[in-house]
């Protein structure tokens, strides 16, 4: 199992870390097989969407704060009941195919790590499973 350490920035954000997880598969010599990524933070998630335009992104960031705003009537003691229920509708983990050392994903598609209670040094987890057949 191997390790990328995320410094995020700001409260929300949803950050490209699509050449993050490629230097991985190209570091590990990971060919042909699925890649499982895990992010163990009950306040994050991983999600797969467009990266070519950014306003993507921000509409998803956007539309989620809308869903479930932060709230006085949340009973959660630290006051980020709200990222935790993002957390749970985006979810801690996506599984990629893996062939030629490279992530199969969309012309239009990448690999995005979502902070929702940041900024926050945060892990994300990736284990390989090699074809075997």
């Amino acid at each position: 199992m191997n390790l990328i350490n995320i410094e995020t920035k700001g409260r929300e954000e949803l950050i490209d870390i699509t050449h993050r997880v490629v230097l991985e598969l190209n570091k590990n010599m990971w060919s042909d097989g699925l890649l499982f990524l895990y992010t163990p933070h009950t306040t994050t998630a991983i999600t797969i969407n467009e990266n070519a335009d950014p306003s993507v992104q921000n509409d998803i960031s956007v539309f989620l704060s809308k869903l479930v705003p932060t709230s006085e009537y949340f009973t959660h003691m630290e006051g980020n009941a709200d990222a935790h229920i993002k957390s749970s509708i985006i979810g801690c983990s996506a599984q990629i195919i893996v062939e030629n050392n490279a992530p199969v994903l969309g012309t239009w598609q990448g690999i995005f790590f979502c902070e929702f209670d940041g900024p926050r040094k945060r892990k994300l987890y990736l284990k390989f499973f090699k074809n075997i057949g």
